[in-house]
């Protein structure tokens, strides 16, 4: 098959099965949140915690698929009252257009704007300039894919960043040999045919196949038609190893600032030999992100946050930026239910990923603090409120040392954020 026809195939796939199948009825029930895209995140990671609603906020979702980063956003935006926030979506496929137009009405959102486009004409079909630009699980289905993230890149704003998802080569071990497989058995089927075929694949695949033991690719299992084909069949599909993340990040002109979940990409979490630990923290940044992929083997996704290379400033909100300031707070987490689920001077207990558990110290007064983290005190605030009396209960730089150990271990699974 060449590039012409696969191009027609893919796009034929995205009419045909829509991906992610989303039923725009539940928009009543809930609204699907992740990650890139959520607005604490995009406030930390790129503009230092802060996120003004008095200000304009221009957000384009490229490759918006049937709406999750594209709703997301635009109902965070409406919450936060940000009144000059808008969203624009782009994505080539018409059905999937439909769904998340769908999933907008259901919520009354007048805040997006629906492109039908390719990625790399964004600068005809939607030029910016943008604040931020969500491409989630895109780029590496184009067929040049630094072609489109250049093009991307080139729409931003100078100050703004972007959050993109791309897959990870280890945590699909599997996926491509059957890929690979069903061109040799079914290149020339139709689509109904080829869904037949490979699920007659799956039921007679040896229980030595990669895929069988895979344990972290489970998109054929319960995605429908839509996640099987996705995953197995997809015509056009490729994913990245850390340093060939951050190398096709360079040719797009960009910069990371920042990996979701940050522990998954620290080598510590998975070296339990002190020695070993030493001389993977001596290692150059870059590199310690590689041999945590390597050591974890369960990335199956990068979720990555870049800002123009050019852009000098340090964007992630961190603790030494006027710490009294910053507000901390739970991503997806009720603070009295922190408070009453952790022990202080115990431990954080999570897991990266199925037979990856994380384990991350918490300090003495981590119970008083998760309680306090409502989204709105600043962290000087905590420290008012966890005084009894004018001279008692503990002193603001005791906090400041104990808030440390808590923010690193709930920052570690993208669970503790920062606002100013």
């Amino acid at each position: 098959m060449d590039e012409i026809d696969r191009s027609a195939a893919v796009q034929a796939q995205y009419e045909s099965y829509p991906y992610p199948a989303r039923d725009p009825a539940d928009e009543a029930k809930r609204l699907v949140t992740g990650s890139p895209s959520h607005l604490l995140e995009i406030a930390h990671y790129l503009n230092a915690g802060h996120l003004d609603p008095d200000e304009p906020f221009r957000a384009l979702v490229a490759g918006g698929g049937t709406g999750d980063a594209t709703i997301m956003l635009a109902q965070q935006l409406v919450d936060a009252g940000v009144a000059a926030g808008t969203v624009t979506y782009l994505d080539m496929s018409t059905a999937s257009r439909a769904i998340a137009e769908a999933r907008a009405a259901a919520r009354g959102l007048t805040n997006i704007r629906f492109v039908t486009g390719e990625i790399e004409a964004v600068g005809h079909f939607c030029p910016g300039p943008y604040d931020y630009i969500d491409c989630c699980g895109v780029l590496h289905h184009l067929a040049d894919p630094e072609q489109g993230l250049r093009a991307l890149a080139a729409q931003l704003t100078a100050g703004g960043g972007m959050g993109l998802m791309v897959y990870g080569a280890l945590g699909r071990r599997g996926v491509y040999d059957i890929q690979d497989a069903m061109r040799l058995l079914a290149d020339g089927d139709g689509d109904t045919d080829r869904l037949v075929i490979v699920r007659r694949l799956l039921e007679g695949l040896p229980q030595s196949h990669w895929l069988r033991q895979n344990p972290f690719v489970g998109d054929h299992f319960q995605g429908g038609e839509a996640g099987l084909y996705d995953l197995l069949l997809h015509r056009r599909d490729r994913a990245y190893t850390v340093p060939e993340l951050l190398a096709f990040l360079q040719a797009g002109g960009l910069r990371p600032v920042g990996f979701i979940a940050p522990a998954q990409y620290d080598p510590r979490c998975f070296l339990t030999d002190p020695d070993l630990g030493a001389r993977a923290v001596a290692l150059p940044q870059a590199e310690q992100w590689a041999l945590a992929e390597r050591l974890s083997g369960a990335l199956t996704k990068h979720i990555v946050y870049a800002v123009p290379a050019a852009r000098a400033d340090d964007p992630v909100a961190r603790l030494d930026m006027n710490w009294r300031e910053m507000t901390p707070v739970f991503r997806d987490l009720d603070p009295a239910v922190v408070a009453r689920g952790i022990r202080g001077g115990g431990e954080l207990k999570a897991d990266l990923a199925p037979g990856q558990p994380y384990r991350a110290p918490l300090p003495t007064l981590a119970p008083a603090i998760a309680a306090l983290v409502d989204g709105r005190r600043t962290l000087g605030g905590i420290c008012e409120a966890l005084r009894v009396g004018d001279d008692a209960g503990p002193d603001d730089d005791m906090v400041f040392r104990q808030f440390e150990v808590f923010y690193q271990a709930f920052s570690g699974i993208n669970r503790l954020l920062l606002r100013c």
